[in-house]
């Protein structure tokens, strides 16, 4: 075996290595973003649960004109509104993943 075979072989084998530690972690990732985007799924699911219960006691008229009820009503419509910011917001990570894999 000349020096030149030895070279290239070790050189070979050193390339699989880095190629056996990399296709490890790529799958490693690839599993925790997927858990990742369920998870996410899941949330944007329940906050649309939410708002819409929300918004479905926000059309009862209320029969009692007091300041303090007129202000948990506002912190309400403010609590809808959050939820629906904070979910067009995490659809917009998921739609920045999709567009990055593709």
């Amino acid at each position: 075996m000349t020096t030149l075979e030895i070279i290239l072989s070790v050189g070979l084998t050193l390339a699989i290595i880095a190629l056996v530690i990399s296709v490890y972690y790529n799958i490693k990732h690839g599993l925790l973003i997927l858990k990742f985007i369920e998870s996410l799924e899941d949330t944007l699911d329940i906050l649309d649960q939410k708002y819409t219960s929300i918004s479905e006691v926000l059309e009862i008229p209320i029969f009692y004109d007091s300041p303090q009820i007129r202000g948990v009503l506002e912190d309400i419509r403010d609590s809808r509104d959050s939820i629906l910011v904070v979910a067009n917001q995490l659809g917009r990570l998921e739609d920045f993943e999709i567009e990055d894999s593709e």
